[in-house]
Order: C-alpha cells, then sequence, then structure tokens
C-alpha cells in the first residue's frame, strides 16, 4: 500500500472521527527496512519516521538528514539508560519512557545537553509481563514524576495485546491521559490505527503497511 493511499484513510478517519483535518501525525515505521524502501518513502515527500533500535536509527539516519534536510525522528522502541545520551541526541521524540530510573537519566541528561527530545510515557494497558510500560494503575504516579522532573512530556503511548480488542486499550490510554491533562496519544499500527483515531490517537505508528513486509535477516 502506498503512502498516498495510507495518508487518505488517515483523512477519512479524521473525518468520520469529527477530527481536524491534519490532526493526526503519521509516523513511518522504517525499523529493519531496506534503506532502499526508506529512501522511497523520503523521496516522496515524507518526513517523520520512527525506528525501535538506537544503534540502528545511528547507522541510518545522519546520512539520510545530510541528504534530505530535517527529519523528525522518532524512537519507538525500548530505551536502556546507557543508551540515552545517544538517544536524546539523535531523536527528536522518546515514546518509550517506561520507568521513574529512565525518567531521571532522561532529566539529568537534558540539563548536561541543554535540549531534551518530546516524550511520551509508554503505559502496559494490557498488563503484559513480557511488554515494556507503566501499569494502568501507576501511570499517575509516573505522570507526576515525569513533570517534577521538568521533563518535556507530550502524552502517552501504548501497544495493545495482539488478541485482544484493541478499542479497549485505546480507550484506557485515552481515559488516562484525560484525566492527567494530556492531549497527544501514540497510539494505532498498520492493523488499527483507524480505530485509533476514532479513540483519539495523535500520533499513529504504521510501518508494514508503508513498506511492506520486514524482510528477515
Amino acid at each position: 500500500m502506498s503512502l498516498t493511499q495510507i495518508q487518505n484513510r488517515i483523512a477519512k478517519a479524521e473525518n468520520q472521527a469529527g477530527r481536524a483535518p491534519g490532526s493526526v501525525k503519521l509516523i513511518a515505521v522504517s525499523k529493519v527496512q531496506p534503506d532502499a524502501r526508506v529512501r522511497a518513502v523520503l523521496e516522496a515527500g515524507h518526513r517523520v519516521f520512527g525506528e525501535n533500535r538506537v544503534q540502528e536509527a545511528a547507522g541510518k539516519w545522519p546520512g539520510f538528514r545530510y541528504e534530505f534536510g530535517p527529519i523528525e525522528l522518532h524512537l519507538l522502541g525500548p530505551l536502556q539508560t546507557n543508551k540515552a545520551r545517544q538517544a536524546m541526541e539523535l531523536f527528536d521524540v522518546i515514546h518509550s519512557v517506561d520507568r521513574p530510573k529512565l525518567a531521571r537519566t532522561l532529566a539529568r541528561l537534558s540539563d548536561e545537553l541543554g535540549r531534551c527530545p518530546d516524550i511520551f510515557v509508554q503505559i502496559n494497558t494490557g498488563a503484559e509481563p513480557q511488554k515494556a510500560g507503566v501499569l494502568p494503575d501507576d501511570a499517575d504516579a509516573m505522570i507526576a514524576e515525569c513533570r517534577a522532573l521538568n521533563l518535556p512530556l507530550l502524552g502517552l503511548m501504548c501497544i495493545p495485546p495482539v488478541d485482544e480488542d484493541a478499542a479497549h486499550h485505546f480507550q484506557m490510554l485515552a481515559e488516562i491521559a484525560a484525566r492527567n491533562d494530556l492531549t497527544a496519544l501514540s497510539m494505532g499500527m498498520s492493523d488499527d490505527f483507524e480505530t485509533a483515531i476514532a479513540h483519539g490517537a495523535t500520533h499513529v505508528r504504521v510501518g508494514s503497511a508503508i513498506f511492506g513486509a520486514r524482510e528477515a535477516h
């Protein structure tokens, strides 16, 4: 499916949800995609991309930024504290702030570097033991901690369990955000981004629907 087709589906979902045109940001998830596919999306004019791993992004994006100019880069995958400095220098937004220790590390590095990417707190809405994210019952405290550290908190992110109705999880995330006066919601991927938009998503993370299936390594 082409970038234009995805953009058109987002615009239609915005309209059906009574949302303002352009209120949803499309993050093209380029993790483990070959450079040729990423280049094709850049050449089509898209400038917002998501990566899961700091090391992969560090090898890919400086060159593309040199060639294509400003590119907004989002870190979507888990972030180890020992990679935090590199992440802060490379990414514009970090979606996976999932524990107080990481928040404190980002705050300390922000003071050192004089800048900090915008952040989302990742909520583990399904309370899945294998998945990163703050448990819903701990969400308010984590949000309060990020604010106390003066981190540039944009909103909340979730990845619903694959075998459950995503709408329930999107609604849960929206409710946590609303009671904490947060307006940005990073939720929805290739298979469910229209449902996410209906529940208030402001950032959708679409990979395979744009690039095709990821190639095995």
